[in-house]
């Protein structure tokens, strides 16, 4: 298999105190960071995933944290063999479109998650998504944790830097970034609950709204993507349970409380996003009932002015017959009076029908 290219440089003798001065190599466009921690500390200087996990295995303390975004099947072998990753887990982790589930391979924990985005109102169309999707996955093992991301949002970015700013928190282990990357997953599921709520709210204020016209069409669309995030929360539910319950020994006692936490969190968006499925079909069901009503006035309306315009018209049809033996044919005041009684019809129809509200 063909190593991943070096993210820097290491003395080689493999003992000794470790150059803090190595000149930095240029981060691969696959692989976001790799760091090692020990105690809670990131330890200085850049390393490839080979190093990392070599000096890793020297000290007998701290582990290695590999970050990747979208890898193909060559680029993540040299890692995969590294780490002893299954290969079943590594065509998940490379070709994506998984859903949420946690599976064990011998030492090694593999979990996916999906990632979620609200998309602004300002910058999308009626066709486009609200909810954008990408997917995480999580290699835990006990000296190490890879994760692995696909999609342009969700970076981990932030997740490493608070990690790091609580040395405490990090020197549980790997299990404590995997409960750092679970618990930001569900953080942003709680952030676009919440603005997809106010769209809902917007929406229901305007179906119930006197005299608005609705598009059903933005309702569909809305629930299409409340699925799209259904899909995305209620299968991690069972094994964010497994991880608060023991599921495996590589998660620490101190960790599993807070994946209890996040549960919790879990199951508050799993609540709302049932919540707004079953609204969103009530205001379906209110919207086209709306519309019939709105269809129902429009044609009493077109009925009305198809009633006053059709007696002149009937009127006129019949003097226009030309007859020999009509009455009033020969009447000076003959035309003038015909006209009068076809004005006066539809002045009586026209009140008649805006009495009754049609017009």
């Amino acid at each position: 298999m063909p190593n991943l290219p070096s993210l820097g440089l290491r003395n080689r003798n493999g003992r000794g105190p470790l150059p803090t001065n190595r000149t930095p190599a240029p981060v691969s466009a696959y692989v976001v960071d790799c760091a090692i921690y020990v105690d809670g500390h990131r330890v200085e200087g850049s390393w490839n995933h080979a190093d990392a996990i070599e000096e890793v295995r020297r000290r007998s303390s701290g582990f290695v944290w590999i970050g990747l975004h979208e890898p193909t099947e060559k680029q993540i072998n040299g890692i995969a063999d590294t780490f002893g990753l299954h290969e079943l887990a590594v065509e998940d982790a490379v070709h994506a479109h998984q859903r949420p589930k946690l599976e064990r391979y011998d030492n090694t924990l593999f979990m996916v998650l999906k990632t979620v985005r609200y998309t602004d109102t300002e910058t999308r169309s009626t066709t486009s998504e609200i909810v954008d999707t990408g997917e995480l996955m999580v290699f835990l093992g006990r000296d190490f944790v890879i994760t692995v991301r696909h999609g342009k949002h969700a970076g981990l970015g932030d997740v490493r830097s608070q990690l790091e700013a609580d040395p405490e928190q990090l020197a549980l282990g790997p299990s404590a970034v995997l409960h750092g990357v679970a618990d930001h997953v569900v953080d942003t599921y709680l952030e676009v609950t919440e603005a997809i709520q106010d769209d809902i709210d917007e929406i229901e204020a305007e179906v119930f709204e006197p005299r608005t016209k609705i598009d059903a069409e933005q309702i569909y669309l809305m629930k299409r993507e409340v699925m799209e995030l259904r899909r995305a929360v209620l299968p991690l539910t069972k094994p964010m349970q497994r991880l608060a319950e023991g599921y495996t020994p590589m998660v620490a006692d101190e960790v599993r409380s807070y994946f209890r936490n996040v549960e919790d969190h879990l199951a508050k968006v799993s609540e709302m996003v049932g919540s707004f499925d079953e609204l969103l079909t009530t205001l379906v069901d209110a919207t086209l009932a709306k519309i019939t009503l709105q269809q129902n006035t429009d044609m009493r309306k077109i009925s009305a002015w198809v009633a006053i315009v059709s007696t002149p018209t009937m009127i006129a049809g019949i003097y226009g017959m030309n007859f020999t033996h009509m009455p009033e044919l020969e009447w000076t005041f003959g035309y003038p009076l015909a006209l009068m009684v076809m004005l006066g019809a539809c002045i009586t129809l026209f009140k008649i029908f805006r009495r009754n509200k049609w017009l």
